[in-house]
């Protein structure tokens, strides 16, 4: 097949959705299929440096979100690269941009369309006009307006797929959680990372790793923190990533008087991170706007217990203690945190752990979404010849 994606977030730019792109992209290219992709312009990226089988289109930053990339031109252009490539799919996997102009190119080329819905929207209004402009029954009415005339939708959760049915959504959903290359978060570190980041060998080291943004609750983490000391007094908290939440997480912590016991990476590099994984104790995220949550898949590969926020997602994946666990309350993240930390040896049976990895990994994601490009293009094709049956 010839496939399409349709992205207004790409690398070098760091998100979920670009990791996902890109799992996906070489997973695509590994079973045989021409993977293209389509998307923004990034200050990043030199114009004269060739990306293979990558098209961006001229771009802006996106209001409020001024990490993201907007396209403001491209649509025929797309077109006709689409047309001459000779595409058979269209993957979008935003409902803005690239999104609009992936489904017009489908429409133009009479291929189907399948769309990635990847992010819950409504736990991100207060970004816009401090959650004054728009409201859930925007995103609802969006979403609908975006998702008519799909032929298929990937939800990379139930939480995903269940919010889509209930805003109406009448195109057919399949859950295809994103999988991860095992492998590089199973790799041995050529580098002692703790002694780079100044912990001793016997240091309990508690891994926060995302983007820094207010809906990712790391606030609640570093509110915990001054109780789960009291029990475990050397431990430290490692906060990796950047966002916009940065200066108010620093400030947080310099209030509360934790700098001692808190440090804080910045942006780090892609290839960098299963580093970070493995020579932490424990993940912990108070998120519960997540989507599917690819940094709890990521701690798991790397064989990192992980404490986070409870939700129909989480509680499914953390089912074994020695996985992990999830929490509802300041309390039991506490009581978890200090469990784990006080006794590492006592949930180890890695049983539960090699039961999830296929399920998590790279290989079984790519081949879901190659069996759903496959029905969506059966499905397109019968809906067609009935079409042309009908006006005959």
């Amino acid at each position: 097949m010839n496939i399409g994606i349709f992205t207004d977030t790409y690398y070098p730019q760091v998100s979920g959705v670009a990791t996902s792109i890109k799992v996906l992209r070489n997973q695509l290219e590994r079973a045989g299929h021409q993977v293209y992709i389509f998307t923004t312009t990034d200050p990043h990226v030199d114009k004269n440096i060739y990306e293979r089988n990558i098209f961006r289109f001229t771009s802006i930053p996106f209001v409020s979100f001024t990490d993201r990339r907007i396209a403001v031109r491209g649509l025929f252009k797309a077109y006709q690269v689409a047309k001459d490539l000779g595409l058979d799919i269209v993957h979008t996997q935003t409902e803005f941009s690239m999104g609009m102009i992936g489904k017009f190119v489908a429409k133009q080329l009479k291929v189907p369309c399948i769309h990635t819905y990847h992010t819950m929207y409504e736990d991100y209004l207060h970004y816009i006009a401090n959650g004054k402009l728009l409201k859930p029954y925007h995103v609802k009415e969006a979403t609908r307006a975006y998702c008519y005339h799909l032929n298929g939708i990937v939800a990379p959760s139930e939480r995903v797929a269940n919010t889509l049915t209930g805003y109406g959504v009448k195109a057919p959903i399949r859950i295809i959680p994103t999988g991860i290359d095992i492998n590089q978060y199973e790799q041995q570190s050529t580098v002692d990372y703790r002694q780079r980041l100044g912990y001793q060998s016997d240091t309990p080291v508690l891994l926060s790793l995302s983007r820094l943004a207010y809906e990712k609750n790391i606030h609640e983490v570093i509110a915990a923190l001054p109780a789960i000391l009291e029990q475990v007094p050397n431990a430290q908290l490692l906060i990796v990533g950047d966002g916009p939440a940065r200066e108010t997480l620093e400030n947080q912590v310099q209030d509360a008087g934790l700098t001692a016991h808190v440090q804080f990476t910045g942006e780090i590099d892609n290839d960098e991170v299963y580093n970070y994984y493995q020579m932490a104790d424990l993940f912990v995220s108070a998120s519960n706007s997540e989507s599917q949550g690819l940094t709890y898949i990521e701690a798991m590969a790397a064989g990192l217990k992980t404490v986070v926020a409870a939700s129909p997602y989480t509680d499914q994946l953390l089912d074994d203690p020695s996985l992990g666990t999830t929490f509802t309350s300041e309390t039991d993240l506490i009581k978890d945190v200090v469990r784990y930390l006080q006794h590492p040896n006592t949930f180890n049976d890695p049983k539960p752990r090699q039961k999830k990895l296929y399920q998590i990994s790279a290989e079984y994601f790519g081949k879901q979404v190659i069996n759903y490009y496959q029905d969506v293009q059966l499905a397109y094709s019968e809906s067609a010849d009935k079409s042309a049956n009908i006006s005959n």
